[in-house]
């Protein structure tokens, strides 16, 4: 989610940081188990990689533990992300198999937390989608009397191959973001100049790009830190409550990640990228996090929402737009 020129002048100082409160809510499904292999997995690695535009950061290793997959949503598990300073961190995955289901983009009508909106409109399963203004202000270059930027998505949104009015980024960096495409049974993530300028089907652009051919992506390509006047802060800077979109062949991976609590640490985006590169995501994107992080299964709220003070968010922040995965 973004901000306005007006709340972020208001700001005394920097991005507030994560803060820690109550004991996180844990999922009596998200059971740790022993390594198969008595080893580490082989997100272990290291690799040099870039986290808010400061270079020579070397990332550090992220390990998964499974858990027995939810009864529940056959399509569903948690799992515990182990890190390498001793903290962890909750993530929920959901796979759906594109042969069985077909990924739409939403607009959700002016800001709505995604279970009411799933709730109200019998969804069962969905993710949280790209960024949004928050906050009243005239349009730059026009008068006041056009209207403010309140709620709109920002980044580019097409649904059914028309576009849907939203805020751009600023260039160059527009046509650098990672976006997400589904046109019928296909579903592609790439940067925007990889994909066609007018697709069919629906487009929804957020960022950064996790993974690309199955490997993590370092730098800061897309520009969320040279280009931050968007936002609030710097949105890849530190660790946070997130949600991620990755497919491979036929299959796509929903996760989303809790943080901001005593026992939930979140996720930096390096973090995120090597732990969609281990769920087997060909290609990944980041969405709109921290209190906006959001996943539905089974018509509920599967990770637990928080402020960036750590106060929890019954139902979830109301967000713009999401992606449903629809039954084929």
């Amino acid at each position: 989610m973004a901000r306005t020129l007006a709340e972020r002048s208001a700001r005394s100082g920097p991005g507030r940081r994560a803060g820690s409160h109550a004991a996180a809510t844990t999922d009596p499904d998200a059971r740790l188990l022993a390594w198969p292999d008595g080893g580490p997995s082989r997100a272990c690695g290291h690799g040099p990689f870039t986290s808010g535009g400061a270079r020579g950061i070397i990332l550090r290793p992220v390990r998964l533990r499974e858990s027995v997959r939810d009864p529940r949503s056959p399509s569903t598990r948690t799992l515990r992300v182990l890190l390498a300073d001793g903290r962890g961190t909750t993530v929920h995955v959901a796979e759906h198999d594109l042969r069985d289901v077909r990924l739409h983009v939403r607009r959700l009508p002016g800001l709505t937390p995604l279970e009411a909106w799933c709730r109200t409109h019998d969804v069962a399963e969905a993710l949280v989608g790209g960024f949004y203004l928050r906050g009243s202000f005239p349009e730059e270059g026009r008068a006041a009397a056009t209207g403010v930027l309140d709620g709109l998505p920002l980044g580019e949104l097409r649904i059914d191959g028309a576009p849907v009015r939203s805020v751009p980024f600023l260039d160059p960096w527009g046509a650098r973001r990672a976006c997400v495409h589904a046109d019928g049974g296909a579903v592609r993530i790439g940067r925007r100049h990889d994909l066609p300028d007018a697709p069919a089907g629906d487009l929804l652009q957020a960022g950064p790009l996790l993974v690309r051919d199955g490997v993590p992506v370092s730098g800061d390509d897309e520009g969320f830190s040279a280009g931050s006047s968007q936002f609030d802060s710097d949105i890849t800077a530190g660790r946070h409550p997130r949600a991620a979109l990755g497919v491979d062949g036929d299959r796509l991976i929903a996760v989303a990640c809790d943080g901001r609590d005593d026992d939930e640490a979140g996720l930096d985006v390096g973090e995120l990228a090597r732990v969609m590169a281990e769920l087997g995501a060909r290609e990944a994107l980041n969405l709109d996090g921290g209190g906006s992080t959001a996943l539905v299964v089974g018509g509920r709220l599967r990770n637990v929402a928080r402020e960036a003070h750590g106060v929890p968010l019954p139902g979830g922040r109301a967000i713009a737009t999401a992606l449903e995965f629809r039954p084929a």
